[in-house]
């Protein structure tokens, strides 16, 4: 009996032992991804391939970066396609991933309204903003008079200004491969200038009158300032995307006004209210468009160029029917 005691006991001890060793291990991973040390830039290196890693704030960044940087650099995004973007909650394994990285890439306009406090987190990994430099258009709407509307990338013209920042941005941690970033930017513009040269044709088949677009977010300003469009929406961000009773008489009202026949939602947020708002209004529903996230590889807007050719070819079917 005593020896089955004791054979209990050590047990009891090695499961404890094995427990104390879980914690601790799980207490220090929380604790250097909390401390915000300097990162060692031999750990920046994809280890596999031997490339320098470059993390980006969400998938369509990611994409652009792609298009830059060939087969030369590993690129990242910490959001997932169908995340949103504006108040994302960072995990852990983002921050490991990102404190590996030689560079983090955000957009900025006040956007990632996490950046800040993840860098921070991360710790000392160089960071650019591909929006500095661009004369942004600001959000209408009263409460925020004045504030710059973060989503620039919605025009191809302004993409092809976050193609330079990001061609001259890894020649200096890559300056190696000069000349196969300046290659691949160049062929990349072609083809953004090849896309808004085929977008204002497509949307010129809208009649003038019925080039409102109206969508959940306002993030379409960029590209309606671009292609002679208005704009109308429930929320001017979607940072705050409470839908006000104000909010949605005053767009139920444009709508009937403007008689515009299809409204739109955001792939990234709830569509709910705006499926309430059109049959208020008596619009049709006409799907989801793409803006702050990529779909997956075997969705409809699987890239940057796909997700600008999905979004305006969904607005001219909207927009043309019954003309």
């Amino acid at each position: 009996m005593l020896s089955v005691s004791l054979i209990i006991i050590y047990v009891e001890i090695s499961y404890l032992m094995k427990r104390m060793k879980l914690f601790f291990l799980a207490f220090s991973v929380v604790f250097v991804t909390g401390c915000s040390l300097p990162v060692n830039n031999s750990k920046r290196i994809n280890p596999e391939k031997n490339k320098p890693v470059v993390v980006t704030t969400f998938t369509v960044l990611a994409d652009l970066a792609k298009n830059v940087a060939g087969e030369k650099l590993t690129i990242q995004s910490i959001t997932k396609p169908g995340a949103e973007i504006h108040s994302y909650q960072f995990t852990p394994s983002d921050v490991i991933k990102a404190s590996k990285a030689q560079l983090i890439i955000e957009n900025g306009l006040g956007l990632e309204l996490w950046f800040k406090k993840f860098t921070a987190t991360a710790g000392n990994v160089p960071t650019i903003t591909l929006s500095d430099g661009i004369k942004p258009l600001a959000i209408e709407e009263d409460k925020y008079k004045g504030k710059p509307n973060p989503h620039a990338w919605m025009s191809p013209q302004k993409a092809m200004l976050y193609v330079d920042k990001l061609v001259e941005t890894f020649i200096e941690i890559d300056p190696l491969n000069e000349s196969t970033y300046r290659s691949n930017g160049n062929n990349y513009k072609k083809e953004l200038m090849n896309l808004d040269n085929e977008l204002r044709l497509t949307l010129s088949k809208i009649p003038l009158k019925k080039r409102v677009l109206v969508s959940c977010e306002g993030a379409f300003t960029y590209l309606a300032n671009d292609y002679g469009m208005q704009e109308a929406y429930l929320w001017p961000v979607n940072a705050e995307s409470q839908v006000t009773p104000k909010r949605m008489a005053n767009l139920i009202k444009t709508i009937k006004e403007k008689e515009v026949p299809t409204i739109f939602c955001e792939s990234s947020v709830s569509s709910e209210a705006q499926k309430q708002v059109a049959i208020e209004s008596g619009a049709t529903f006409g799907g989801n468009l793409y803006v702050d996230s990529l779909s997956k590889s075997d969705g409809p807007a699987p890239t940057y160029l796909k997700l600008l050719r999905h979004n305006v070819q969904l607005i001219v079917n909207g927009l043309t029917s019954g003309s």
